[in-house]
């Protein structure tokens, strides 16, 4: 079987956003996110960055602006393959899947920025596709979210999306668990 690591949205426009940055549960998300890149490398799986990209609007997302592009501490190295998405999830508006099909590719990891948004749609939108997916919560980050006067806490949403991705779309995992299991296999 081959796997891919899927790398959402790790990109410098979260951290233009310095208020938010600062409330997210997981502002050094580029350390975990390193962590499964390295054991996505030793085991020889493609390594996928998607950036999130929204031309014109003016916003931290507007590649004009200059924040669409990787955190600068994360481990990219030529060869990877890096898509840009202008939708929630890594497939609708790439060739993501061609590529990974291309590869033959069955099985991906999933980590990113917005744990309940870009990384669970790709994640659900992944299993719809017939890929086996492996949700890395510790390696997702978000920020509380307000609606209607009530606030979920960055705990309530990460709960809330390994509750509806586990045993549906995806295995739910942490990074040391992974790392456990490739230490097994050695």
């Amino acid at each position: 079987m081959s796997r891919a690591l899927i790398v959402i949205d790790v990109q410098e426009s979260f951290r233009a956003r310095a208020g938010e940055w600062a409330a997210s549960h997981n502002p050094k998300i580029a350390e975990p996110v390193n962590r499964l890149v390295a054991l996505a490398r030793s085991a020889g799986d493609t390594v996928v960055w998607v950036l999130h990209s929204e031309p014109g609007t003016d916003t931290v997302f507007d590649p004009a602006q200059g924040h669409v592009r990787l955190l600068e501490e994360l481990d990219h190295q030529p060869g990877d393959l890096m898509v840009r998405k202008t939708s929630h999830n890594a497939f609708t508006t790439t060739n993501l899947q061609q590529q990974l099909t291309e590869r033959g590719i069955t099985e991906l990891v999933t980590c990113g920025i917005r744990t309940e948004q870009c990384v669970e749609t790709t994640t659900r939108v992944a299993s719809d596709l017939g890929y086996r997916v492996t949700f890395v919560t510790d390696a997702t980050s978000t920020s509380p979210i307000t609606r209607n006067g009530v606030t979920l806490s960055t705990e309530e949403i990460i709960q809330r999306t390994e509750f509806a991705l586990a045993d549906r779309f995806a295995e739910i995992a942490t990074v040391a668990e992974l790392e456990a299991r490739a230490a097994d296999r050695e």
